[in-house]
């Protein structure tokens, strides 16, 4: 099974981590790894997720997330990924 991250801001509401992350593993997701950063008003979210079974998108998961009141999914610059290079 492959994982994914995905990159979101989540305002810093009571409960907000919570219904995150009760979405995602309603939605047939492990949570392999999360990173949470304080941005002021709001939090930046790093989760890398796996489905529990083949039949789990990740892009649909996505869209879910889309749906909850203030998160909102970030689409990562490319200057953060760091690709290995082979010599």
């Amino acid at each position: 099974m492959t994982t994914n991250t995905l990159h979101l801001n989540i305002d810093r509401a009571d409960g907000s981590l919570q219904r995150l992350i009760g979405l995602v593993e309603r939605r047939g997701f492990h949570i392999d790894g999360l990173a949470l950063r304080d941005e002021g008003h709001a939090r930046r979210v790093e989760m890398t997720v796996r489905g529990r079974d083949a039949n789990r998108c990740s892009e649909t998961l996505g869209r879910q997330i889309d749906k909850l009141f203030g998160v909102t999914r970030v689409a990562v610059p490319a200057a953060v990924f760091h690709p290995e290079v082979a010599a």
